[in-house]
C-alpha cells in the first residue's frame, strides 16, 4: 500500500510534471479540454494495464498454491 508521506511527495512531483505537460500542449495550440480528455484516456489505459498485471499475478500465485497442495 502507499505510505501517506510518500504519496504526498509523489503527488507533488507528478502534479508539477503533469502541469508542465498540460502547459506545453496548450501552448502548442491544443485546447485544454482536449488535453484533459486525452490525459484521462491515457490514465485509463495505464490503469487497465496495471490491473491486468495484478489479475495475472494473482492467478499465477493461486495456481502455484494449488499445485503445492496436490
Amino acid at each position: 500500500m502507499i505510505d501517506v508521506n510518500d504519496s504526498r511527495s509523489l503527488r507533488a512531483g507528478m502534479s508539477e510534471s503533469l502541469s508542465k505537460v498540460v502547459d506545453n500542449a496548450v501552448q502548442a495550440g491544443w485546447p485544454e479540454r482536449d488535453v484533459a480528455l486525452l490525459l484521462m484516456e491515457l490514465a485509463e489505459t495505464h490503469l487497465m494495464k496495471v490491473a491486468a498485471a495484478v489479475i495475472i499475478d494473482d492467478a499465477l500465485y493461486l495456481q502455484r498454491v494449488h499445485s503445492l497442495k496436490n
